[in-house]
Order: structure tokens, then C-alpha cells, then sequence
């Protein structure tokens, strides 16, 4: 696809046909509730479908059960390898640099401020984080894994956003598009992919060019079974760069309801580091990622720390020669990671197994070592010019 402002407008005026129209139609005949219900006891692939689902959710189900049929197996898991390898600061680039790139684009932010509630902020960062751990499982596409059937309920979920916020008039599709639409999931694919590979980048994350490849390529799938047209997204990282520039500067800029969950999200991971002292370190490792100047829109608040934490490359690079010099040592580090990967997302879900589920009105229910060399290290493509 060629990226031009022209190509990026004609996206904003498109949804996703197949769920748009299964939302609908459970919408028109009543059965919301009842799907909701049964798709309780549907969360592994291969697992019979309930008794007394609705034909049109029945027949969305199986017309969505499988991966894209150009999936590599061998690229997905290297994907794998690589989110073992660098789970805990994947979770950090995601919380602290991905979810406020979200916020720094306005009509994205306020979207989000009226679907979910925000007096419970850990909501969106509990459901992102579980799918991502679901999507990294070696059966994540296999019978018994969870991320299809996550998948699945997450394009009905975008779907169900759409079909309210234009029957309630509570979105300007004049000036802003379509609610979700392809420009908008192109645009948040960038940012759990390519942004996450920046943020590691500027972490000091030594990544090789094969385990970023691989780790957008695996992003790539998602996309397409969260409803992402294929004609439409980029295939590679420099394309995924220049669709990414671009849509950056066509909309991101200042607003009253990104800085709102900006500060939710600042209070969730407050609460979420153990005791006081450390907690200015929440906003300064957000101001490093994403800058000053979308800091500053996002009111992050500067704290004594945003100059200590501009040593984090150095402390995080001791730690990268020991996994690459010792074995042990990195069979030691990856199983940490994951153990504080999973505690994050215990204390994010409090326990709970998010599902994704149809909101049926809006503000109310949302408000091993990797095998991957490390050679050939990966570096960001550079900035698209724009005028």
C-alpha cells in the first residue's frame, strides 16, 4: 500500500465488515446477553462451540477459527523466542511507551475515555497484557491455546464500540471517521510492534534483525484476525515506519482526555511498584520513552528522577552480557522475567480472567534461552520525512 494522507483518509472512513455486521445483527434480534453468557465457557481453540449460540455469532466463529493461511510457523516462533527473551521490558515498553502513544492522539483518547470506566484504569492494561502472554504460548494458535478465541472476542468488542458510538450520536464520523476504523487499527498495530521494538531500542535492548522482524511479523497476524484489511497494512519495518510517521503526525497532539488516562495510568503503576520511594520513577521512564514534548501534552509530571533513569541503557546492558555470555545466567534471567511478567498481570487482573466480552451499553461496563543470534543487531528504521 502506498502511505500518502490521500490512501490514509480513504482508511479512516472503513470498519470491519464481518464483525460490523455480526454485532449488529446480534444487536437487532436481542441476543447479546445470551452470547455474552455463553462465550463465557468458550476460551480454547478446538473446544466445541456452545449449545444455543446464535447462528450469525456461530457462523463468525468458525469464518474467523483459523490464522491467516501466509502464516510462517518457523517466524511465529521465533516471535516466541524473542518475547521469552524480553518479556519483562516487552511489558514495560507496552505499559509505559505504547499505551501513551494511544493517549497522545486525541479522538483515540477520546474513544477510550467513553468506553471504559475510568475509575478502573487497570482494565485496559489487565486485558492488553493477558492477550499478549496468551498470543506468546507455544499453542497460542493450537488447539487448547487462548489467543484465538481471545482474538475472536476482541474484533466482536471493537465491533460493538463502533455500532454504539454511532447510534448513541455520540461520535462526529464528519470530522473523525469511522470509530475504530482501519487507519485507527493500522495506526494501534504500529504501537505494539514497531513503537515496542523503539522503546527497547531505547532502552538499550540488544535485538538482533531476525527477533524484531519476527517479533512485527507475528504482529502482522493479530492485525489481520482483529479484522485489519491485508491490502491495507505494511508488510515490513520500513513500510510499518513510514505508515507510523505518518500517522503520528497526522493526529497526535494535546487533550483533556489523554492527559486524564495518562495520569490513571501513572496512579495504576504506583500503586503496582511496592511502596513510595520509587514511584516517581513510573512518570520519568514515561517522559524518556515517548519524549518530552508528548510528555508534556500528556502532562506526565517531572520528578527528580528523569535524569536517573536516562542510566537505565547502561544498568539493562549488564544484564544483556550475562545472558549473552553465560547460559545459566540467561536461563536464570528469562525465568525471572516471566515470573515478573505474570505477577504484573496478577496484580493488574486481580486474579480474574478478562472476557472480552460485548458491551451492551458503553460508559457503564467500560467506562528456554531464544535461539535467535544476537548478531546483526537490529536499529530503528529511520524517521519518514513528512510535509
Amino acid at each position: 500500500m502506498t502511505c500518502t494522507p490521500e490512501t490514509m483518509d480513504a482508511l479512516r472512513l472503513l470498519g470491519d465488515e464481518l464483525a460490523d455486521a455480526t454485532v449488529e445483527a446480534l444487536f437487532e434480534r436481542g441476543e447479546v446477553g445470551k452470547f455474552n453468557t455463553l462465550m463465557r465457557y468458550f476460551s480454547t481453540t478446538g473446544q466445541d462451540l456452545p449449545d444455543g449460540l446464535p447462528d450469525v455469532a456461530r457462523e463468525y466463529l468458525r469464518a474467523t477459527a483459523t490464522p491467516p493461511a501466509w502464516v510462517d510457523w518457523g517466524e511465529v516462533e521465533k516471535a516466541r523466542l524473542f518475547f521469552i527473551d524480553n518479556n519483562v521490558h516487552i511489558s514495560t515498553a507496552l505499559a509505559f511507551s505504547a499505551m501513551p502513544a494511544c493517549y497522545v492522539i486525541p479522538h483515540v483518547a477520546k474513544l477510550l475515555s467513553a468506553t471504559h470506566a475510568l475509575e478502573y484504569p487497570s482494565r485496559r492494561m489487565a486485558e492488553t497484557g493477558q492477550f499478549t502472554v496468551y498470543l506468546m504460548q507455544p499453542d497460542a494458535f493450537e488447539a487448547g491455546g487462548r489467543f484465538v478465541p481471545a482474538a475472536q472476542k476482541v474484533r466482536l468488542l471493537h465491533a460493538s464500540i463502533r455500532y454504539h458510538m454511532r447510534r448513541e450520536g455520540r461520535w462526529d464520523v464528519a470530522a473523525l471517521g469511522t470509530p475504530i476504523c482501519q487507519e485507527d487499527m493500522i495506526g494501534g498495530q504500529m504501537m505494539f510492534s514497531l513503537q515496542v521494538l523503539d522503546a527497547l531500542h531505547r532502552l538499550g535492548i540488544h535485538m538482533s534483525v531476525d527477533g524484531a522482524e519476527s517479533y512485527f511479523y507475528v504482529w502482522r497476524i493479530v492485525g489481520e484476525m482483529l479484522g485489519i484489511a491485508p491490502e491495507h497494512a505494511p508488510t515490513d519495518l520500513d513500510g510499518a515506519r513510514r505508515f507510523s510517521d505518518l500517522y503520528m503526525t497526522r493526529h497526535m497532539g494535546p487533550s483533556e482526555e489523554g492527559a486524564r488516562l495518562t495520569r490513571q495510568l501513572i496512579e495504576l503503576y504506583e500503586e503496582v511498584v511496592p511502596g513510595t520511594l520509587f514511584d516517581p520513577v513510573v512518570a520519568a521512564l514515561i517522559r524518556y520513552l515517548i519524549g518530552d514534548t508528548c510528555a508534556d501534552w500528556l502532562q506526565v509530571p517531572r520528578t527528580g528522577w528523569d535524569t536517573a533513569v536516562k542510566v537505565s541503557p547502561a544498568l539493562l546492558g549488564i544484564f544483556e552480557r550475562i545472558e549473552d555470555r553465560s547460559p545459566m545466567g540467561a536461563w536464570a534471567l528469562d525465568h525471572l522475567g516471566n515470573l515478573i511478567t505474570h505477577l504484573e498481570l496478577s496484580s493488574l487482573t486481580r486474579g480474574r480472567v478478562m472476557q472480552y466480552a460485548i458491551p451492551e451499553r458503553l460508559k457503564d461496563e467500560y467506562g528456554v534461552t531464544s535461539t535467535v543470534p544476537r548478531t546483526g543487531r537490529w536499529t530503528p528504521p529511520p524517521l519518514t520525512p513528512h510535509t
